[in-house]
């Protein structure tokens, strides 16, 4: 006579859990090795090369070292032999970090109050003002920087348009400077800043604010104690969505610096270019990627606190 299997209770559903796992698995399994080949493979590729000898004309030599690393804070004197600051390195990623605050603080300035009149606008007319928040998005990163430079060169718009009305006698030099890198950018991420505060805003119950006006706060007090702590979020948002491509810039500060005003992303490309030194490359590279991870750490901690807290 056969035995019949006897379950415990709650072992049938384990074991139906435990097969829908598999199954899952299973049916995620090429998209786990595509995104594994595709972006853990260039990452190890990088991690690799940073450990190991400059090739005398690019490329690599398979001797270990940690040149790469060390040659980001400190290089070796050409006559002594000596340890020194890498100073050009340092200033690079200063002028890159400052930038980056600058420009995420300028966005903010100029977003939260643009976020905000799109939010206070008709339902109706709030697609149209959304449309010309996200129309640059349509252009070419290139093609925008471009029109940045035909309005800040000496012979551009805001030059011609000063000379015009007298308030300048000769062109102000403005390309080829911090402040047309931070112009360029503030105008290029502008929009990432305006649609996450805009969701923030879009989500406020404004009779908050008109019960906060009623118990006599002004609107300074309305906004900080009421506005601002609500909209947090999408602020908090934002200015990771313009603090970390900022740092790594490329396009931008090659176009708008000329190549005198190098930031961290044309330093790793000079480095993989005429500087042949694809292990300083790589271990720049993952220094970025440590700070933008670092950056990304605090927003994580920072909403998952605000969520524990209600």
């Amino acid at each position: 006579m056969a035995e019949t299997q006897t379950y415990q209770p709650g072992e049938l559903e384990a074991e139906a859990r435990a097969a829908d796992n598999r199954s899952r698995w299973l049916l995620s399994l090429p998209a786990v090795v595509i995104i594994t080949c595709a972006a853990a493979g260039p990452l190890l590729v990088m991690v690799l090369y940073s450990f190991l000898t400059p090739g005398d004309y690019g490329n690599v030599k398979w001797q270990f070292s940690l040149d790469g690393w060390t040659n980001i804070f400190v290089q070796r004197d050409i006559f002594d032999d000596t340890l020194i600051w890498a100073d050009a390195h340092l200033s690079i990623f200063w002028r890159s970090l400052s930038l980056s605050l600058i420009t995420t603080i300028l966005t903010l300035l100029f977003g939260v109050p643009t976020a905000w009149f799109i939010a206070t606008q008709p339902a109706n007319r709030r697609q149209f003002w959304l449309f010309l928040v996200t129309v640059p998005f349509w252009t070419n990163l290139l093609v925008r920087t471009i029109a940045i430079q035909e309005l800040i060169r000496s012979e551009g718009v805001i030059n011609l348009a000063l000379m015009k009305v007298g308030l300048i006698d000769e062109p102000i030099q403005m390309m080829f400077t911090d402040f047309a890198i931070g112009f360029g950018m503030t105008y290029v991420y502008l929009p990432l800043m305006v649609l996450p505060v805009y969701a923030s805003v879009d989500k406020l119950d404004f009779r908050l604010v008109e019960a906060a006006h009623d118990l006599y706060a002004g609107r300074w007090t309305a906004f900080r104690r009421v506005i601002l702590p609500l909209i947090k979020p999408g602020i908090i948002a934002g200015s990771i969505l313009v603090f970390i491509p900022s740092l790594g810039a490329y396009v931008t500060p090659r176009v708008l610096g000329g190549g005198k005003n190098l930031m961290f992303g044309n330093l790793i490309e000079l480095q993989f270019g005429a500087g042949r030194n694809w292990p300083l490359g790589a271990a720049l590279s993952l220094m970025l990627m440590l700070a933008v991870m670092v950056a990304l750490i605090w927003y994580v901690r920072v909403t998952s606190r605000e969520q524990a807290d209600g």
